[in-house]
């Protein structure tokens, strides 16, 4: 955690006379970027704003990770060709406009006068290398699945393409929404497979030399402390306000509601539900709430013993009462989930029933598999403050049938690395359904070839649900495409890979003078159209 960095606010109080109780500011500024933020200040836009968050970025290359801290980062920097705004609608970001000009191929024109942060140009050819860069096996994007059915990209002219696909597939202006897709300089990714040929691991130049098209630019990273950004003078469409923004890691959540309340921090993402009374107590403070496409869940290593028995996945899911984890941990915040598509998106059904809260049944299943005096476990999770208190929950529920598990915590990087590499038996996590359409809710997580990093940490390996997996991806004629998600989703509960906590709800701290935030569906915070009055 970094310390506050109260010199550089003593010197912007002295040069904008307006008093914040004990503000600190972002590290590295200097008394000429003060006097800039300060002219946008007194025309009411401009300021430096500090995020406390949890955990720090993994990758700044969006290939080089699949998490929320990292991409929360990312978005800032990198466009992509599509986005989405409030409502998960698809609007135009660096391409213009879209269209399924034949059953498997997609035409994009793109941006005119877009230019990278270090002045090279955005066009078809640097579309076309940044999309095949995330199919590239040897640069081993975590989600190249997302990318798998393009079977060619032809550049028409400077600012068209043509994606050929290998079946009809509907998403996939959806799919290039996803941060994974933000379009990174061509010399720099140049560079950077030229440092791979020299035995530099993927990633390694863009990580160091993020440079996207994005309305702020990198300025400074360290590690386990901050990442700082500041504003993008030379920006395609209308600059930003902020002359700077940091994301500062701040782990514990009491720490990052005092830096609130100082003014060292002027938003706490995320805020845990028990705190909620306490900011709507204070003043100069207050609660931001937004509905999610995410679902929490606890997931289970099918590849390891006792998991790999169906009954035994079963048995633990009945013996966890989720309703009185998300009135006892989220404070009634969300709603209870039945599986991985959430409610806001096309696909969820719900009336797809989920296991039962049943202790008597679960001991009978666990006495079935052969563990009727229970096992051992270990549950992981991250420092994030629900996911901690739901395993705790969940270990004291599991102690009921005879399950001794302990609880391990463990810092993101390493928590995402060795749940990808299967050395887990039990663990907490969230999934963003970032692309707005259900094929992103099942295929990263439950397919196949998605095993590991790309979002399957549970294993599964099930040749019908795969089946079902692929033909809703495919599936052209909508009717259909729903009946095949209620489908799997009710597979999914017979074969028990996950228990199903809770579709979450986003909260935030934020204080008063920040105006204009925003945040979407997927928890992404959109920061162009903020300022510190």
């Amino acid at each position: 955690m970094i310390a506050p960095k109260r010199v550089f606010l003593i010197t912007l109080i002295v040069l904008i006379g307006i008093v914040f109780a004990a503000c600190a500011n972002e590290p590295g500024n200097n008394d000429e970027s003060n006097a800039e933020g300060n002219d946008a200040s007194n025309e009411g836009q401009g300021g430096d704003l500090i995020i406390a968050k949890v955990s720090d970025v993994v990758s700044l290359d969006p290939n080089g990770s699949n998490d929320i801290a990292s991409y929360d980062v990312q978005r800032n920097i990198f466009e992509t060709l599509v986005k989405q705004n409030e409502e998960m609608e698809l609007i135009p970001g660096l391409a213009s406009e879209w269209e399924n000009i034949e059953d498997n191929v997609w035409e994009f024109k793109l941006q005119e006068g877009v230019t990278f942060h270090d002045g090279s140009p955005f066009n078809a050819e640097v579309a076309k290398a940044n999309i095949e860069r995330i199919q590239n096996p040897d640069v081993g994007s975590s989600q190249s699945s997302m990318f798998e059915m393009i079977t060619n990209i032809e550049v028409v002219d400077e600012y068209t393409i043509h994606i050929e696909t290998e079946y009809p597939f509907a998403p996939l202006p959806a799919h290039l929404a996803h941060p994974v897709s933000g379009m990174v300089s061509l010399d720099v990714i140049e560079e950077d497979y030229a440092a791979m040929e020299n035995g530099e691991d993927p990633g390694t130049v863009i990580n160091s030399k993020p440079i996207g098209t994005g309305y702020f630019l990198f300025d400074e990273w360290k590690t386990g402390e901050y990442v700082r950004l500041v504003k993008n003078e030379e920006y395609w469409d209308g600059t930003a306000l902020l002359d700077s923004v940091t994301f500062k890691v701040v782990p514990e959540d009491l720490t990052r509601i005092a830096e609130l309340n100082t003014g060292d921090s002027h938003i706490s993402n995320p805020l845990s539900p028990s705190d909620v009374a306490q900011i709507e107590s204070t003043d100069g403070v207050s609660l931001h709430q937004q509905s999610s496409v995410r679902w929490e869940y606890i997931g289970f290593n099918m590849e390891k013993e006792p998991f790999d028995d169906q009954r035994v996945r079963q048995a633990v899911s009945m013996a966890v009462d989720k309703e009185q984890i998300i009135d006892g941990i989220y404070d009634g915040y969300g709603a209870l989930a039945n599986g991985p598509i959430p409610p806001d998106l096309k696909g969820h059904d719900e009336n797809v029933k989920d296991l039962n809260y049943d202790v008597e049944k679960a001991k009978e299943l666990l006495a079935e598999a052969g563990y009727e005096n229970g096992f051992s476990t270990m549950i992981w999770t991250n420092e994030d403050r629900q996911r901690i208190d739901t395993a705790t929950s969940v270990q004291a529920q599991l102690a009921e049938i005879g399950i001794k598990a302990e609880v391990e915590v463990l810092e993101w990087g390493a928590y995402l690395e060795q749940t990808a590499n299967g050395e887990h038996d039990m663990f907490v996590l969230g999934w963003v359904t970032g692309t707005g359409d259900p094929d992103y809710s099942v295929y990263p997580l439950f397919h196949s070839d998605s095993l590991g990093s790309p979002g399957n940490r549970t294993f599964t390996k099930d040749d019908e649900l795969d089946e079902l997996i692929e033909e809703a991806r495919q599936m052209t004629d909508e009717e259909k495409r729903l009946d095949l998600y209620s489908q799997l989703q009710e597979k999914l509960v017979d074969i028990a890979p996950t228990i199903n906590i809770n579709y979450q709800e986003y909260l935030m701290a934020v204080r008063d003078e920040v105006k204009g935030l925003s945040q979407l569906p997927t928890q992404y915070l959109q920061l162009k159209d903020v300022y510190i009055e």
